[in-house]
């Protein structure tokens, strides 16, 4: 990853956008929790999202390690704001180089929603 954190400050690695890969991104949207996450961050039209926001059924530990692999696949932003840590969806970056990609997996993810009943 080409952008790195200082140690000790409170930024966060993010891949530069020429370094994020299809495969990485296929696999970081594939788990239902970060699916999840993903879509709700779409839904929030641009907006920035903290961590809190999210009521995942999963414990503190695993959102955060779901929150890690969106971050470091390339999928998402996350930057600190006083105490909390805003995650924002890295829609330019990932439509840039794969065009259309996300707009179908959102779309697919809401149809089986529907299909099954779900939220």
């Amino acid at each position: 990853m080409t952008s790195t954190a200082a140690a000790g400050s409170r930024e966060l690695p993010h891949p530069a956008r020429e370094e994020i890969r299809l495969e990485a991104v296929l696999h970081a949207l594939s788990d239902p929790m970060r699916l999840r996450i993903v879509r709700e961050l779409a839904a929030g039209a641009g907006d920035e999202l903290s961590c809190s926001h999210f009521d995942l059924p999963v414990t503190k530990s695993t959102t955060t390690h779901h929150f890690r692999v969106l971050r470091e696949s390339g999928v998402i932003q996350q930057v600190y704001r006083g105490t909390a840590k805003l995650n924002g969806l890295r829609r330019d970056d990932l439509d840039g180089l794969f065009p259309g990609l996300l707009d179908a997996l959102l779309t697919a993810a809401a149809r089986q929603s529907a299909r099954l009943g779900e939220v």
